[in-house]
């Protein structure tokens, strides 16, 4: 029978401890990225401009293939007989549900309202021209919070998953639930919320981008894995192919932002106090958001395993969806697009705090017990 660590218990493995040096200090390496991208971005405009341009749909080929070899180490590693699992435990998949849809969109609308439609209007004075008419910029500001805040996390949140030692099975069906949800209220809700009538979202873009950040690494994850455990064996799959496959995740994520904020970079620079305010809402929103879905979790007892990626799917946003529907709604240049890219400078930063938030809460939750020594002594499960 399994019992509570006592003060005599022997102390578990440290948090981060089974990490590699690079995956210890991800956060500065995320720091170190953003500056390098906007560097190269200003540095060098005309290549970033070029590579900003290959795309289709609005989708970045340049970035896609970042985020293929993002995922497709995470989808490798996924024992799919959890999925399987999951869609018999419906209890997380239904949370997330019920915040991304019933709860954040209508945080994000009134906590942009107030602080940038009231508290900080005074420095957000001006107004833009937008498809031949003049819009307020702290309007514009909104609108791009709010779409955003209409966009959950898709592909990205597998990679918090696996930092978080979450059960990436479970994670895997939050997504594609998340994913098809998103087809099909995307649209009346930035409607209603925009009141824009004209709302046009680019499907294919949606749809794009769902196919290529989670169906192709999945699909490829699920062959490698099939194929290496048919030929290979289990032991050779986990000591030899998934030990030269680990930093490869976390290395394409630091490219992608590379790449990402040398796009966008001069949109940040050119706007730095507008940055810092807008920055503000996201950064509550996204921590309210995750606070509910956390609590949410702990009330319904659920695992860790679960309760983390639950939480943490809700928290981010698919700033890919986001940005290219402001593009097409409200131009290149707009305040809305601005808002956007603020999300993506704040979303990494924050998301990695709240991973560790995440690790550091875990004895809060009932814990799988093959997991239960990742953590340090406040993150140790009951089952020793």
């Amino acid at each position: 029978m399994s019992q509570r660590p006592t003060s005599m218990s022997p102390p578990a493995v440290q948090a981060g401890g089974q990490l590699s040096f690079f995956e210890k200090y991800l956060t500065v390496w995320v720091l170190i990225c953003i500056i390098l991208g906007i560097g190269l971005g200003r540095l060098f405009p005309g290549v970033a401009q070029t590579l900003d341009r290959l795309s289709v749909y609005n989708i970045s080929l340049p970035i896609a293939i970042c985020l293929f070899f993002m995922m497709y180490p995470i989808m490798v590693k996924i024992d799919f007989s959890q999925a399987m699992q999951a869609v018999r435990a419906p209890k997380p998949v239904m949370l997330t549900l019920v915040v991304n849809w019933l709860i954040k969109p209508f945080t994000m609308v009134a906590i942009a309202q107030f602080f940038l439609g009231q508290l900080f209007l005074p420095w957000l004075s001006g107004t833009e021209m937008i498809r031949g008419t003049e819009v307020a910029i702290a309007d514009s500001y909104i609108a791009g919070t709010i779409l955003l805040g209409i966009a959950p996390c898709t592909a990205m949140v597998l990679m918090w998953g696996y930092l978080s030692y979450s059960n990436q099975g479970h994670t895997l069906v939050m997504v594609a639930v998340n994913s098809l949800a998103m087809l099909f209220l995307y649209a009346p809700l930035g409607k209603w919320l925009l009141s824009a009538n004209n709302l046009i979202v680019p499907w294919q873009t949606i749809v794009l981008s769902v196919l290529i950040y989670v169906g192709l690494p999945l699909a490829a994850g699920i062959y490698t894995r099939h194929w290496i455990l048919k030929h290979k064996g289990l032991e050779w799959f986990e000591a030899k192919f998934l030990h030269y496959l680990g930093p490869i995740a976390i290395a394409a994520m630091l490219v992608t932002l590379v790449l990402l904020f040398a796009f966008k970079g001069d949109l940040i620079v050119s706007n730095p106090l507008h940055i810092v305010l807008i920055a503000v809402p996201l950064f509550i929103q996204t921590n309210l958001i995750f606070l509910i879905g956390y609590v949410a979790a702990l009330k319904l007892k659920l695992s860790y395993e679960d309760a983390a990626p639950a939480a943490l799917i809700g928290s981010s946003n698919h700033f890919e969806v986001a940005i290219a529907t402001a593009v097409t709604l409200f131009g290149l240049n707009s305040g809305a697009a601005l808002a956007t890219v603020v999300g993506v400078l704040i979303e990494v930063p924050v998301m990695l705090m709240l991973v560790e938030i995440c690790k550091r809460t875990a004895f809060w939750f009932p814990r799988e017990p093959d997991k239960a020594t990742l953590l340090d002594p406040r993150c140790v499960s009951a089952y020793k």
